[in-house]
C-alpha cells in the first residue's frame, strides 16, 4: 500500500507537469492507452480469459472511474497537489456517509431509527469540516471551481470502489478489472478529444506521458495486491500515506503555498478518514475502504 501511495502521488507530479501542455481528457486518454496495453500483456502472460462473464458490473465500474480520474486530473492542474490528493482521498469518507444513509433509511423503514451510527457520523461531519478549511484558501485565490471538481473525483470514486469491491466478490480477476478500466479511459479519451480537440504534439510535455500511465498502473495493481493480501483495516488506513507524499512533492518541487489553514484541514481529513475506517470496519467488517 505505501509503494502504491507513492506511485499515485507521483503520477499525480507527472500529470501536473504534463497537464501545462495536454487537456484533462487527453491526459485520460494516454493513461488509459498506456496502461490497456501493460495490462494486456499481463492477462497473455497470466493466461486470463479477457472476455468477462459479467460485462454490465464493469460498465458500470469503468464509467464512474473515468469520471472520477477525468475530475481528479482536472483538479490536479488547476490545485496544489496536496490539496488535489485530499480530496481525492475522500472517497473513504463518502463511502462512510453512504453507509450512514443507508442504515438511516433502512431503520425509518422498519420504524426502529438506529443511534449506533453516532460515531462514525460525527467521523464524516469532522472531514466536512476538513473539506471547509480546505476549500477556503481556494475561493480566496478564485480556484473554488477546481476545488469542487477535487471534492466530486473523491465522490465519484467512492462509487467506483464499491463497484470494484462487488467485482471482486464475483471472482473477477483484478488483472481483468484494471484492463477493461483502462480500454473504458481510452475510449472516453478519444471522445473527449475528438469533441474538444488535440492539443499540438510537445515532446518536453509529452515525456510525462508515458511514467503517468505507468505509474498508475503500478499504483493500482499494488493496491489490489494489498488488499487481497494484507490486513484490511491497516492497509485502508496506510492509503492516507499518499496525501503526506503528495504534500512533500508540493512543497519540494512545486513550491506550493498552502495556507495554514488548509494544513490543518489536510490533517483533520486524514485523521476522520482514519477514524471512519476503523468504525466501518466494527460495524460492517469488510465494508470496502479503498481508494480506486
Amino acid at each position: 500500500m505505501l509503494l502504491g501511495s507513492l506511485a499515485f502521488a507521483t503520477m499525480g507530479v507527472c500529470v501536473k507537469y504534463a497537464s501545462a501542455h495536454f487537456q484533462a481528457g487527453e491526459l485520460v486518454f494516454y493513461r488509459g492507452l498506456i496502461s490497456a496495453l501493460i495490462m494486456g500483456a499481463a492477462l497473455r502472460a497470466g493466461r486470463i480469459e479477457w472476455r468477462t462473464p459479467v460485462p454490465a458490473a464493469h460498465a458500470w465500474r469503468s464509467v464512474s472511474g473515468v469520471v472520477s480520474l477525468g475530475a481528479w486530473y482536472y483538479a490536479i492542474a488547476a490545485l496544489p497537489l496536496a490539496t488535489a490528493m485530499t480530496l481525492n482521498y475522500m472517497s473513504s469518507i463518502w463511502i462512510g456517509a453512504f453507509l450512514i444513509g443507508g442504515q438511516l433509511l433502512l431503520g425509518l423503514r422498519l420504524g426502529q431509527p438506529s443511534a449506533q451510527q453516532g460515531p462514525l457520523m460525527l467521523a464524516v461531519l469532522a472531514s466536512f469540516a476538513g473539506v471547509v478549511m480546505i476549500l477556503r484558501p481556494t475561493l480566496e485565490q478564485n480556484q473554488l471551481f477546481a476545488g469542487l471538481v477535487g471534492l466530486m473525483s473523491g465522490l465519484v470514486s467512492a462509487m467506483a470502489y464499491l463497484q470494484v469491491t462487488t467485482l471482486g466478490r464475483l471472482g473477477e480477476p483484478a488483472e481483468r478489472t484494471v484492463f477493461y478500466f483502462a480500454l473504458a479511459c481510452t475510449g472516453c479519451g478519444a471522445l473527449s478529444m475528438a469533441v474538444g480537440g488535440i492539443s499540438v504534439w510537445d515532446w518536453q510535455a509529452g515525456l510525462w506521458l508515458l511514467p503517468m500511465g505507468a505509474l498508475a498502473t503500478l499504483g493500482q495493481w499494488c493496491m489490489t495486491r494489498a488488499y487481497s493480501q494484507g490486513a484490511t483495516l491497516l492497509v485502508a488506513n496506510l492509503q492516507y500515506s499518499g496525501i503526506v507524499f503528495g504534500a512533500l512533492y508540493s512543497l519540494l518541487l512545486f513550491g506550493d503555498e498552502i495556507a495554514l489553514i488548509a494544513w490543518l484541514g489536510m490533517a483533520i481529513i486524514t485523521a476522520s478518514g482514519i477514524l471512519a475506517t476503523i468504525l466501518r470496519e466494527r460495524t460492517v467488517p469488510g465494508a470496502p475502504a479503498q481508494n480506486s
